[in-house]
């Protein structure tokens, strides 16, 4: 019987660029302050969990995302330049009102997520795809029996549901990908990725009732 890898796909917490809607891509912008309370909440959520690794993406919003939930388990966040954003070339650092405003034809191609389409510079749909479905791949074979989480990005984690699920590259995305969301997969070598569940907030929307978030936002 093949033995299954269970993983827990985690998107970094919030920056003050997820707040401006400017792109980040693989430009290194750091958690805020609510972000660095999203990733407290993650390893509270999982702090019970068997996990035998924890693994992110080299960018600091990715790693400091990490560190608290592979400290409550007494492990090192082991770092993946698999796991990076997509690369989005010129676009990086700008707001998709500044592109829609100055290259329109542009931005009509990236929404209608042509599969070979790149910004000037980055990565296409296609690129990424095979980027993430190797890495995620690679990380799940180390650990049949056993669990793992993995902290991502959205275009990365967009592109691992689509995996999961079998959608189409060019499908219009139709599920969440909120910032510290945790998501649970299965892997085996035979069947590759399944969906268990997606978009997990709850550790995030219980503490709101009590304030930390908002005051942390304020911050």
């Amino acid at each position: 019987m093949q033995l299954l890898t269970r993983l827990f796909a985690i998107r970094h917490g919030e920056t003050a660029w997820n707040r401006d809607a400017r792109i980040q891509g693989q430009l290194d912008i750091p958690l805020n302050d609510t972000g660095r309370w999203q990733a407290q909440r993650v390893a509270l959520a999982l702090r019970h969990e068997p996990l035998a690794a924890v693994y992110s993406s080299d960018l600091s919003r990715a790693r400091a995302t990490a560190e608290p939930l592979a400290q409550a388990h007494g492990l090192t966040v082991q770092t993946h330049p698999g796991l990076r954003e997509r690369h989005f070339g010129a676009f990086q650092g700008r707001t998709w009102a500044e592109l829609e405003q100055a290259h329109p034809d542009v931005v009509r191609a990236w929404k209608a997520r042509v599969p070979d389409f790149a910004p000037p510079g980055g990565e296409s749909l296609l690129d990424v795809h095979a980027r993430v479905h190797a890495t995620f791949t690679e990380l799940a074979a180390r650990h049949p029996g056993q669990a793992i989480a993995v902290v991502a990005h959205g275009g990365v984690l967009d592109i691992l549901y689509r995996i999961a699920n079998r959608v189409d590259l060019q499908a219009p995305r139709a599920w969440a990908m909120g910032n510290a969301a945790i998501h649970r997969l299965l892997w085996t070598a035979d069947s590759g990725f399944a969906l268990l569940s997606w978009g997990d907030t709850r550790h995030l929307e219980e503490a709101d009732e009590a304030g930390p978030r908002d005051e942390q936002a304020a911050a």
